[in-house]
């Protein structure tokens, strides 16, 4: 509904995360159309995911990070690199920084907060940075950039000077700041190639969120993985170059000094509240906007403050979820309710450098009489902490480090009685399970399970029971629970199971086996027609459902026998019938095969001449392919022919297999480079070439942190480092975007090539039916961290026989067009008219654009003459 004339001004000072759910709120409510909106945000784009911020450096590019628009949203203007630069409270005027004076009715401040920067000598200096916005992002990527290049050719040096005890080391990035944000950064400078160090003054890390022996054990194991951890030491100053003021160093309390280009403050944050200072509004003692339960100010009551801004009882929340209670507190009293600020639920979990870290409730037992019960398993490299009540019935607030799967659990229990022992809630999951009455089952209607958005476990429920929701993501979309962190999705998936919704593994009406089961079935049976498979374990002829993906099963394990023999030929989807890629007017595709994307002047000449011998159309597809359009059923063989004899092969563009693995230039050509980016990708496309899958499966690999082959878009991708290879899997492109996560990393080629041998094969035998491998893991008990145990740590002891499977797929590879050009059985089946061979089908007819032919405007089925 559009706004009305005489609609309520709301000006939002502030576009960020908090700002965003307040227009989102606002609006979604106003179905009078009482409001408009005008948001004034400094950044010039639209409001991002500042809690994702690091997976920038994952690979996420700013669209991925985009909060959901706001440009339908009726009556909104917002007018983006734009700063309220006054207010002046009397008329009720904002003043911005493009010269206009904005008249409110209602002011809401979401200006959240600013870097601290410690006023050390030097701060200032070039090569020192705040971890805060994206372009404080990109700001880092280039100086890591800068500082690789200088430490290959030495160019870049600390000036001389005492420096008692050095600790210096090629491209090092120093981070000053060992809590939440400071481990963000240390893992961002990790992840572009430099060896990051922490100064942190507290004498453990996270100081604020956790104790000292969770602290401990967090600093063990981020050292193991390569970062320098300095606790209970101060930055007392910027080692400067005399010349050009760049950052050389970082001089410590007690004397050490690392030398480093690049320095990422990263020691906490304040309010922004120079605005309201400005405008006289009064403030909270530690700085914030002083605000009242309904989030509006103190002094006046057409101004309000929401987020990291605002200052309630005197306490600034530096937590996104806090943010969003105040967002729709402050929504919600605008359209006339008497919702109050609930109360900040501070607990965090979070995965730093690999390391799962979650805190909640008081885990530094600063309650009175408050008990502590710890469990610290240095075998498992997991320690736990429990604070409980003097009488050891209430669970008060805990620590977890290293192990963190409890927290579903834990956290909403928090003021609880504690449904059994508090050991037993301490120990792993396996171990409890014997223990009963310790599940979400025990947790009480009211318990928050989503704290980023404060769902709790009776608002799911009745989501569940009133049909609005039977599976994981439909909770998501019906409650917003699971959408924030995504720490509380296992807790979706247990409640699904404990209220009684049963998820059907069948592939269809004929195989009441999954997928992945009847895999198996094949695989230890030896059956090898559809028919034995469907008599012995199903029942019925089968469908279009089933026929496709037991075929698949049979090319994947039956690698020597070709898809269109016997029985299995008519089992298989158009494509894979006829090798190629039906159009829309009845013609087919060709793609040929170029491993890596590398091509000879030779080869091109073949495919021009090809193309233009048989008028096809032609196009440079994203996989770094040539893609011939237009070929009609019988011209195929002929086709394959002339590719085959200049050293082509099938690029299975047609089937669920293996299509492309992408690639930049890498170290032969980029002066960025650091591995030799092609040679891989080439390797790894004529390795899986023809491996048959639940799923098409792409492949990316770049020769540096740059990321050209946009390999973190794929099913598999890999990025080269100095000192190896990172692997990433479970991306894609398409109708659901997500970028894959980081398995291992820094891992030489022929142990890179091991770990991605399992993971296709353990694919190919656990998923889904037309299961792309990112639902694939997202769906996983345990995810990645799951998959990490088993194909990289062989925790079911199976990676041998992953490693055979594919060694035994490599053995028996042939190519598909090859052996029908060899089978005169084969080729019988590509005509368009089986009563006569060789006679073009005359419905197909073409037209020309831009010099290519292109299929011809589909004819009216009938011809009607007018009225």
């Amino acid at each position: 509904m559009s706004a009305r004339t005489d609609a309520t001004h709301v000006v939002v000072v502030g576009h960020g995360m908090v700002g965003h759910r307040f227009v989102e709120a606002l609006t979604a409510r106003d179905d009078a159309g009482q409001f408009r909106v005008t948001v004034l945000a400094e950044e010039r784009r639209p409001a991002y995911d500042r809690v994702a911020l690091s997976s920038f450096f994952d690979g996420a590019d700013e669209a991925a990070l985009r909060l959901p628009p706001l440009d339908r949203v009726p009556g909104l203007d917002l007018r983006l690199g734009v700063r309220a630069e006054s207010v002046d409270l009397d008329r009720k005027v904002v003043r911005t920084s493009a010269g206009a004076s904005l008249p409110y009715d209602e002011l809401v401040l979401a200006t959240g907060s600013y870097p601290f920067v410690p006023p050390v000598p030097g701060h200032d200096a070039p090569g020192c940075f705040v971890y805060r916005t994206l372009d404080d992002l990109e700001e880092i990527r280039f100086a890591a950039a800068r500082a690789l290049r200088a430490a290959d050719d030495g160019s870049e040096r600390a000036p001389d000077g005492p420096s008692p005890q050095r600790a210096s080391a090629p491209a090092v990035g120093v981070v000053v700041g060992g809590g939440l944000l400071g481990l963000e950064a240390a893992n961002a400078l990790r992840l572009l190639g430099l060896a990051p160090h922490v100064v942190e003054l507290a004498p453990h890390l996270m100081a604020v969120q956790v104790d000292e022996g969770g602290g401990a054990l967090l600093g063990r194991l981020v050292t193991d993985l390569g970062v320098t951890v300095h606790c209970g030491s101060a930055t007392v100053r910027v080692v400067t170059d005399p010349v050009s003021g760049q950052a050389t160093g970082v001089d410590l309390a007690d004397g050490t000094r690392i030398d480093t280009p690049v320095v990422v403050f990263a020691a906490g944050v304040r309010p922004r509240d120079d605005l309201a200072r400005a405008a006289g509004l009064p403030l909270g003692p530690r700085g914030g906007v002083a605000v009242d339960s309904s989030c509006r100010s103190a002094a006046d009551p057409h101004v309000w403050a929401i987020g990291e801004v605002a200052a309630l009882d005197g306490q600034v929340f530096g937590l996104v979820a806090p943010g969003y209670a105040m967002a729709e507190t402050a929504a919600d009293r605008m359209l006339g309710g008497a919702a109050t600020f609930p109360g900040a639920d501070l607990s965090t979990k979070l995965k730093l450098l690999g390391v799962d870290v979650a805190s909640f409730g008081d885990a530094h037992g600063r309650t009175p009489g408050a008990l502590s019960v710890v469990l610290n398993d240095p075998v498992r490299q997991a320690y736990g902490k429990l604070v409980v009540s003097d009488d050891a019935r209430t669970l008060l607030g805990g620590v977890l480090v290293g192990d963190a799967s409890r927290y579903a659990l834990l956290r909403p229990l928090v003021g609880s009685p504690l449904p059994s022992d508090p050991a037993a809630l301490l120990a792993p999951e396996d171990a409890a399970a014997g223990a009963g009455g310790s599940g979400l089952a025990a947790l009480p209607d009211s318990a928050q399970l989503c704290s980023c958005n404060a769902v709790t476990k009776g608002t799911l429920l009745s989501a569940i029971a009133g049909g609005s929701a039977s599976d994981v993501a439909g909770l998501k979309a019906c409650t917003r629970a699971g959408t924030g962190c995504g720490s509380c999705v296992p807790a979706l998936k247990q409640l699904l199971v404990s209220a009684g919704v049963e998820q059907s593994t069948a592939l269809c009406e004929h195989f009441a086996a999954s997928r992945a089961e009847l895999f198996e079935i094949v695989a230890s049976t030896a059956i090898a027609t559809f028919t034995e498979l469907v008599t012995r374990h199903g029942r019925g002829r089968g469908c279009d459902i089933c026929k496709p993906a037991v075929a698949s099963i049979l090319a994947s394990l039956h690698t020597g026998d070709h898809i269109l023999d016997g029985e299995r030929g008519a089992l298989q989807d158009t494509n894979d019938r006829h090798l190629a890629n039906m159009q829309r007017n009845g013609t087919y595709s060709v793609v040929p095969r170029i491993p890596g994307g590398e091509i000879t002047p030779a080869k091109l000449k073949v495919i021009a001449e090809v193309a233009e011998d048989f008028g096809l159309y032609t196009k440079i597809t994203g996989g770094q392919r040539i893609d011939l359009l237009g070929a009609r059923l019988e011209e195929l063989p002929l086709i394959w022919q002339r590719l085959t004899d200049a050293g082509f092969e099938s690029g299975h563009a047609y089937g669920k297999a293996l299509r492309t693995v992408k690639s930049c230039v890498g170290s032969t050509w980029c002066r960025y480079g650091v591995q030799d980016s092609v040679g891989l990708a080439i390797e790894l496309e004529l390795r899986y070439r023809g491996l048959r899958s639940p799923h098409k499966l792409k492949g990316g690999v770049s020769g540096c942190a740059r990321e050209c082959a946009e390999a973190r878009s794929k099913d598999f991708g890999i990025i080269a480092t100095e000192a190896g290879w990172n692997l990433y899997v479970g991306g894609n492109g398409g109708f659901r975007p997500r970028h894959a996560e980081l398995l291992v990393s820094d891992v030489p080629r022929d142990e890179l090539i091991a770990i991605l041998d399992r993971f296709l094969m353990f694919y190919i035998r656990t998923a889904d039916r037309l299961q792309r491998t990112a639902a694939w893991v997202e769906a996983m008990d345990g995810g990645l961290a799951h998959l990490r145990d088993v194909i990289v740590h062989d925790s079911l002891g199976v990676c041998a026989a992953l490693e055979a499977a594919m060694a035994a797929h490599v053995a028996g590879y042939r190519d598909e067009w090859r052996a029908v050009l060899s089978d005169p059985r084969r080729l019988a089946k590509f005509a368009s008219f089986v009563n006569a061979p060789g006679h073009p089908d005359p419905d197909i007819s073409f037209t020309v654009e831009r010099d290519q032919r292109i299929p011809a405007p589909a004819r009216p089925l009938l011809d009607v003459e007018p009225r």
